[in-house]
């Protein structure tokens, strides 16, 4: 029997997921907020049906979403997929969530017979649709197995982290610190070499090559020189991210200055009404701060 797989959640990541699952053979039914999306989807080759029709048909739930709010509302919610769901299956969550919400999410599935993956996602949303991903995966040897058609087909690598949810969720966090404070930081070195007649192209250039450079700078970076600000992920996806990285600091006593900063230029951003926008778009604060046209912007 093929391998019966519901993503939900069909954006920038969560479509190139779904598509990854399909082209693997599986049978896959995309599920979001927007009808669109899922109507999109379904003419690529999207299975067809309502959640509460075809869950107890499921092999694997991929939850996509933005938070631990959403993750909660769609497995436990008024609507919520887990009670429906066969004994067996498994849920994979992939939002940025604190561990102790993603331990309490495993303990309430298990309540249901239900697999839950501690299963944070990162590598963007051209590796979504590649199956190329790096996942940071915690469960049970059981939710690993049910989960291994989903993981296959989705990931390059996965990291097995730890035999029960939250260590996932650790290493995410951890993750989003260093790329959060690396977009910020290619805003604020690309900006600042601005001032000292560095163009962005000759930054990028220069810098992609030398030891200043990182992952996002190279990704990120050349956004900014197009002047194309199409959301790949968006600047309103680093307060709540780097809010989340900030939240389990302040719970282990530790200090993360650095993180901080960082955050209140992405929070300065979405009040300058850039949320929507890519995240690169956090260099139009520093822009805007020294007086800078960036490219693709008017004089």
């Amino acid at each position: 029997m093929p391998h019966t797989t519901a993503v939900i959640g069909l954006g920038s990541m969560g479509y190139g997921m779904a598509q990854s699952c399909l082209a693997a053979g599986h049978v896959t039914h995309g599920f979001d907020i927007n009808p669109a999306q899922i109507e999109r989807f379904r003419m690529e080759g999207g299975a067809a049906g309502e959640l509460t029709d075809t869950a107890a048909t499921l092999d694997a739930v991929v939850v996509v979403v933005l938070n631990a709010a959403q993750t909660e509302a769609v497995l436990f919610g008024d609507a919520g997929v887990v009670p429906h769901l066969k004994p067996g299956a498994v849920v994979m969550a992939c939002a940025t969530v604190p561990p102790d919400f993603a331990r309490d999410m495993e303990a309430q599935c298990q309540a249901h017979d239900v697999h839950y993956l501690d299963a944070p996602i990162s590598g963007g949303s051209i590796k979504a649709a590649q199956g190329a991903l790096s996942i940071m995966a915690a469960g049970t040897p059981e939710a690993f197995a049910a989960a291994r058609p989903a993981l296959d087909a989705m990931a390059e690598t996965v990291f097995k982290l730890g035999n029960e949810a939250g260590p996932g969720s650790a290493m995410k966090a951890v993750n989003q610190l260093l790329a959060g404070v690396h977009i910020a930081t290619m805003a604020e070195a690309l900006t600042f070499g601005m001032t000292q007649g560095v163009a962005p192209e000759q930054f990028l250039d220069v810098i992609s090559k030398c030891a200043g450079s990182s992952w996002m700078l190279e990704n990120r970076t050349p956004h900014i020189v197009d002047g194309d600000y199409t959301p790949h992920s968006s600047v309103n996806i680093w307060p709540k991210d780097l809010g989340i990285v900030l939240d389990i600091a302040k719970s282990a006593s530790f200090s993360a200055p650095i993180t901080a900063a960082a955050l209140q230029q992405f929070i300065a951003a979405a009040g300058m009404g850039l949320g929507a926008e890519d995240d690169a778009a956090v260099a139009k604060v520093y822009a805007r701060n020294a007086g800078l046209t960036l490219p693709g912007e008017d004089t």
